[in-house]
């Protein structure tokens, strides 16, 4: 019998270029599948992850060593995922973004037979996963999708990324169990300001569960009660991967927990993030009194 994975994390990591609001520039691998699969695998979740990369770039292994409880299948690219992030704000709220390189996107064809509760789809912009893959993972486990990889385009010829709607929304969101904005990308997808109606909305449209990050709270609605708690991280030096470690945080332990008991957890486990740089590689117990501390 196959090996039963909690989540499935399908993403590559990026050789991000980071610079901030005062012009300090650092280079970190970055990548929504790895702030993903770090911090699920940190709460004792067993996780496949799914990376792509030319290996003459970025040493898949070496990229998740640390982490615990993750397998990595990894991926070859003619080309390696890269961006550059330029942060005008001290808590990193506003940027400016460009590709500077990025991979083959992925296909079905990609995906070898693995068995997992969840399919977390964690590209990086458009063209990373298409509708094809969403439609494929439906088929195969509950599924999850960070919307980012289906708004932020990059400019074919300058690599300038911009946020544009989703054509297939109406099509695709019913296929979605777990559906993860931010307040910006929310407001897109339905052109409100207002992060519980636009939740209310893209619940309508089919998505089951949604989770919306903003850089005060996080908010879930399950079609009946709109769910908050507040982000109290004590600093930002870790803001990098804030959204992408709360939803892979929270979908996991949503597999045994309510919602507010998810909630709470992701939301403490990604506070505690934000104050160090890079993926969250603590444990349960670090989480747990992180929420004695500040939350309860």
């Amino acid at each position: 019998m196959s090996k039963q994975f909690d989540s499935l994390i399908i993403g590559q990591p990026s050789l991000d270029i980071n610079t901030d609001h005062t012009g300090h520039t650092i280079r970190e691998i970055g990548g929504a599948v790895v702030y993903s699969g770090f911090a699920a695998a940190a709460l004792g979740h067993p996780i496949c992850v799914l990376p792509k990369a030319s290996s003459g770039t970025i040493d898949l292994a070496a990229v998740f060593a640390a982490a615990k409880n993750v397998e990595v299948q990894a991926l070859e690219s003619p080309q390696s995922t890269s961006i550059e992030n330029i942060y005008h704000t001290a808590d990193k709220e506003r940027r400016t973004c460009r590709a500077v390189s990025r991979i083959a996107g992925y296909t079905s064809a990609d995906v070898p037979d693995i068995n997992a509760k969840i399919y977390h789809l964690a590209g990086l912009m458009r063209g990373d996963i298409g509708n094809e893959l969403i439609e494929f993972a439906e088929k195969k486990a509950m599924v999850a999708v960070d919307v980012q990889c289906l708004l932020r385009c990059a400019d074919e010829k300058t690599g300038e990324m911009s946020f544009h709607d989703w054509p297939e929304k109406l099509a695709m969101l019913p296929k979605i169990r777990f559906l993860k904005t931010d307040a910006a990308e929310a407001e897109i997808l339905t052109g409100s300001k207002d992060r519980v109606e636009a939740a209310k909305m893209l619940y309508g449209w089919g998505a089951r569960e949604i989770m919306i990050t903003h850089n005060t709270e996080v908010i879930i609605y399950d079609g009946k009660t709109i769910y908050a708690e507040p982000l109290k991280p004590r600093n930002l030096s870790g803001r990098s991967g804030r959204g992408d470690t709360c939803f892979s945080s929270y979908i996991t332990e949503r597999l045994t927990k309510d919602i507010p008991e998810a909630l709470l957890t992701a939301a403490a486990l990604v506070s505690l993030k934000m104050e160090k740089l890079g993926p969250f590689n603590g444990t349960r117990a670090d989480v747990e009194a992180y929420i004695k501390e500040f939350y309860r």
